[in-house]
């Protein structure tokens, strides 16, 4: 794709004159309910007739918040693009927690067998994923979901690919004692750990002479993820040295992110994730690989096939993609939204509700150049 060539002048008009939808509740306008607005004083103008790359680099020239603005459907909460945000500097006494955390979090001994660690699905040489379709646990049982990424876990809440975990240290729990991952318990877990004499000591050096909880094991693993962070990225020396770090086709990808892609509807903000549930309609309902999602956790029929957007820092580290794994690369992963999403059964499955299809999921018609610019973008993040 020669870049030098023109840009089409429609992405640039729609970025210029369109802005999102904040519709939220129940009966959401349509996604063709996008209205125009004159442009204010932070909004770029499309030049008249095809404008040129470098057109797109001055509309790109400055912080985010003077970038065109995206263009969202129906329901969108939608934030600027930033860094990661800052996290208070931890003390002594949580710098030494974490140590014992990372310390766990390498142990097979959390695990019945003593054969499984936390480590075991979320490597750092593997994106702290572990690089398969779904994780295998106890006995070789193979889970139904993807190990998600730990890069962001320090910021993200609710936690898991449903959200049943509100925060790290309950999250650290489910896989210890889930009998298709590490399959322990706290009668198995405990002795082991009691009886390791750097362990005794490391907790001891913090106060805590008494024998060691599993309340302490997940407080010391939620220590040690507070510690994990996202690689550094192209995507990151953007916030500081501008969009000049991005080569023209990455600009384009940027560009058609936040305009006729739509993805920024669900990934923006510093996670470059909205951290809510939508249904890409790829939850097999009625089927074989059937996985409710939000719906387990809360009952309500609106959360059927509904999973939480995953967070796209250093997403070309965390392949496979989506909650069953199901596409190994991100072109993969753009073909799915370029064709509007799966497509999920309509007839009732027993006495679940059928899915109801996610507004802001919608065909594309993105050309081959645009996929590819799309997929250049997603691969500095």
């Amino acid at each position: 794709m020669n870049l030098q060539r023109l840009v089409p002048r429609a992405l640039l008009l729609a970025s210029a004159v369109f802005v999102a939808v904040q519709a939220s509740g129940e009966g959401q306008a349509p996604r063709a309910a996008l209205r125009p607005e004159p442009a204010g004083p932070q909004t770029a103008q499309a030049m008249p007739g095809d404008v040129s790359v470098m057109d797109l680099r001055r509309l790109y020239a400055g912080p985010p918040q003077s970038w065109p603005r995206p263009l969202l459907g129906p329901g969108a909460q939608f934030r600027e693009f930033a860094p990661p945000p800052s996290l208070p500097a931890p003390g002594a006494r949580e710098k030494a927690l974490a140590a014992i955390g990372k310390r766990l979090f390498d142990d097979p001994r959390l695990s019945g067998s003593g054969q499984i660690a936390c480590a075991s699905c979320h490597s750092p040489e593997l994106g702290l994923g572990d690089g398969l379709r779904t994780a295998f646990g106890h006995d070789r049982q193979r889970g139904r979901r993807n190990a998600q990424s730990l890069y962001t876990a320090a910021w993200m809440t609710p936690l898991f690919w449903d959200g049943r975990s509100p925060d790290l240290a309950e999250q650290a729990l489910h896989p210890i004692t889930d009998g298709a991952e590490m399959a322990a318990t706290a009668e198995t877990v405990l002795p082991r750990l009691n009886a390791d004499t750097g362990y005794r000591a490391a907790y001891a050096a913090l106060g805590q002479e008494r024998p060691i909880t599993m309340k302490d094991v997940t407080a010391a693993l939620a220590a040690h993820e507070r510690t994990l962070r996202p690689p550094r990225s192209r995507w990151m020396k953007v916030f500081e040295n501008g969009t000049g770090v991005l080569t023209d086709r990455e600009l384009l990808g940027l560009h058609l992110f936040r305009t006729k892609a739509g993805c920024a509807a669900c990934h923006n903000g510093p996670l470059l994730s909205d951290q809510r549930f939508h249904n890409l309609g790829i939850s097999f309902y009625g089927r074989r690989l059937e996985d409710l999602g939000r719906y387990e956790v809360t009952g309500k029929p609106e959360d059927v096939g509904r999973f939480r957007t995953a967070s796209l820092l250093g997403v070309r580290k965390t392949a496979p993609y989506m909650h069953n794994g199901l596409f190994q690369t991100l072109d993969n992963v753009v073909a799915l939204y370029n064709g509007g999403g799966g497509k999920d059964r309509q007839q009732p499955s027993g006495n679940v509700p059928v899915p109801s299809a996610d507004p802001l999921v919608r065909k594309l018609d993105l050309t081959a150049d645009e996929r590819a610019a799309l997929v250049a973008f997603l691969e500095t993040l």
